[in-house]
């Protein structure tokens, strides 16, 4: 099973950043027929772990590991964690170029949670992604099917872009299915 671990925005901060994407080059390419592949609003996650494949019999080690990262999570804190979606930018180069939107708001908070469920991961010996968390949400994987010029021109959009405040609820862990049109499941979920 392909894993990880996410926080999704409501539906408000969602369909607020998809109208966004509707006014910037990428979105006027996929209108037009170009495939710049748009992220599905409804997969919009920020990933806070990413397992990869995980073999069945270790999902019980999985969900007692969250379970876990979110009470202790809960019990440190007085509020909610709150969240924005605002900014953004670009990875990578050609074929390669990834459009994301930043995160703003309680970005501690967030690196704190990624911080006890990375370290529960790697106590319980479950595999994940190294990297350094960098909280961000994929719009669009327009590689070069769009000219550079244009993906500068949506990445100054995004900087003067800011969605509406929210709070992050839950913790969930989502079964991905990658290809052509990439689907997730839920499989469990913990509060915040």
């Amino acid at each position: 099973m392909r894993l990880f671990v996410a926080v999704y925005p409501p539906r408000p901060a969602v369909d607020d950043l998809a109208a966004q994407v509707a006014r910037l080059r990428v979105g006027a390419a996929s209108a037009a027929g170009i495939n710049v592949r748009l992220a599905d609003p409804a997969n919009a996650h920020l990933t806070l772990a990413f397992l990869g494949d995980v073999a069945e019999d270790r999902l019980v080690d999985v969900e007692s590991t969250l379970g876990l990262a979110a009470e202790t999570f809960r019990g440190s804190r007085d509020g909610s964690l709150q969240l924005r979606l605002g900014g953004g930018g670009s990875f990578g180069r050609g074929r390669f170029t990834v459009l994301w939107v930043d995160v703003q708001g309680d970005l501690h908070g967030l690196a704190t949670l990624a911080r006890l469920i990375r370290f529960g991961l790697r106590r319980a010996r479950l595999p994940h992604d190294e990297k350094p968390f960098r909280a961000h949400l994929t719009i669009a994987r327009p590689g070069d099917r769009i000219d550079r010029a244009d993906v500068i021109a949506d990445r100054e959009a995004l900087h003067a872009y800011l969605g509406p405040e929210w709070p992050a609820t839950e913790l969930v862990l989502v079964r991905s299915h990658p290809g052509p049109r990439p689907t997730h499941a839920r499989l469990a979920a913990w509060p915040l």
